[in-house]
Parts: C-alpha cells; structure tokens; sequence
C-alpha cells in the first residue's frame, strides 16, 4: 500500500491523542505519541537531577545516549528506555511537572526529531501526534491538522483523564505547559496547508471523521 502520513498538532487537552489513536485503528495504520517520548527523556534525566537543576547539558548528553524504544501499536502504544518498560511511569506527575524543561531545550529537539522521523518511515503508514508534527516532523504529511478546542473544554478532558488530580495541577498541565512550549513551538495557530479542526463542541467520533474525511480515498 502507499504510505500514508497523518499529522496531528495542538495545544494540551485538545484531544490529540485520543483522535490519533481512532484515526489509526480506523485506518488500520501505526500510532506515535511524540510527547512520550520527551516525557521518557524527562524521566531518564530525574534519577540524577538534570532536570531539576536544570542542567542543560546533562539533559542534552541524557538524549544522546539513551536508547528509546518505541511501540506504535495503537491499541496499545508503549516505550522502554535502555530495555526497561516506562509506558506507565512516563504518566506520573512529576514527570509531567517537568517534561517542558526537557522539551525547550532546542538540542533535544533535534535529536529525537531524527529518530521521530525514522519511526514514521518504518512504519510507512502512520498517524503521529505532538508538537512539531505538522510543520517540522513531517511538513510533508499528505494530513496535516492542528486540533484545538477553547481552554476550559481542555481542562474538562484533561481532569477526566486525571483521576484526583488537583486544579493547580490541571493548569500546570493545560495551562504552564502550552506556554513553556510555545516558546519552542508553534501550535497555537494553523502554518499553510495545515487543516485547523476546533474540538470544542466536537465528539471524538466526529473530529476522528474530520480528520479522515481529509485522506485521499485512494490512500485510505
């Protein structure tokens, strides 16, 4: 089959992961989640403190050595660092709380964009998901769409994914986190040829429909 690259971007709680997810078991197509993998970097660095001080380069160098394994299996998407399974720790708060001084850090970018970019080409077939991904993963997606969906429907989502998580938490996830991003990473508004999908008033099935209804019928 022709390969077939769908991009999708946008700000925390839009709903990124659970669209890319469907789209890819609707469509039969491998799934990358790109943030899990600044957040397995994160948590690499937190044993020896290079996040918390922070130290730039001891991130840097944690980036470059590490061996990131990634699973693209939508139904069940994982990564190991150096062998080991962090799929769930990589979820924790603290890591959340930390994974933006990982992903401002332009070196680490360009580091595991690289390898971003060779999972999408095994794979062939794919949707990824996360910052960057429409303009400087794959600018050459044949779907590229930036999801976006207004503040407070975000925060909704993300608390629901969140069992007992504090406000103060659920805006530094939505809220800090978009803003320490946005410093590295346009995802606020759509670039050229990038489809803009508003989620706000959307079910999952329909933004998953949207963003389908954009794939060639001779790629689908």
């Amino acid at each position: 089959m022709q390969p077939l690259v769908i991009a999708i971007d946008g700000p925390s709680g839009s709903g990124k992961s659970s669209t890319s997810k469907l789209v890819a078991k609707r469509l039969g197509l491998a799934y990358l989640d790109t943030g899990s993998m600044y957040r397995a970097i994160a948590l690499a660095c937190m044993p020896g403190d290079a996040v918390s001080t922070p130290d730039k380069a001891g991130i840097i160098a944690v980036a470059k050595w590490v061996s990131l394994e990634v699973g693209t299996d939508p139904t069940a998407p994982s990564i190991a660092v150096d062998g080991v399974d962090v799929t769930a720790e990589i979820r924790r708060p603290e890591v959340s709380a930390c994974v933006s001084t990982v992903a401002v850090v332009p070196e680490v970018r360009e580091i595991l964009t690289e390898q971003m970019r060779d999972i999408v080409a095994q794979a062939g077939r794919i949707v990824l998901e996360g910052r960057d991904t429409t303009t400087v993963v794959t600018p050459d997606a044949q779907v590229r769409v930036l999801l976006v969906a207004d503040q407070d429907a975000r925060m909704a989502r993300r608390k629901a994914e969140l069992d007992g998580v504090s406000h103060a938490d659920l805006a530094d996830q939505v809220v800090r986190r978009d803003r320490d991003d946005a410093t590295v990473s346009q995802f606020e508004t759509p670039a050229p040829g990038v489809t803009c999908i508003d989620s706000t008033d959307m079910t999952l099935d329909e933004v998953a429909d949207a963003v389908i209804d954009l794939v060639p019928t001779d790629l689908q």
